[in-house]
């Protein structure tokens, strides 16, 4: 997980953003998305500390798990 990290890190903030650097937070959540959800996904980015200021990460993540039946694994 950790190259995955440190490579999603690197590719985001050399081909997607000019202007914000992406970084991983303590805790951290993965999945793949469609190509076709990347801009959904970029704009999420850009407004994720807005967004968690009504919904905490934790509220997010276990409405995830529950609603795509997400599997939890813990290294």
């Amino acid at each position: 997980m950790q190259l995955i990290k440190g490579e999603s890190s690197f590719w985001f903030n050399k081909n997607i953003s000019n202007h914000i650097k992406l970084s991983w937070q303590k805790e951290y959540f993965a999945v793949s998305v469609s190509e076709s959800q990347i801009e959904r996904v970029v704009n999420y980015i850009h407004t994720q500390e807005s967004h968690h200021k009504k919904k905490t990460w934790e509220e997010e993540y276990l409405e995830f798990i529950k609603i795509y039946g997400f599997k939890v694994f813990k290294g």
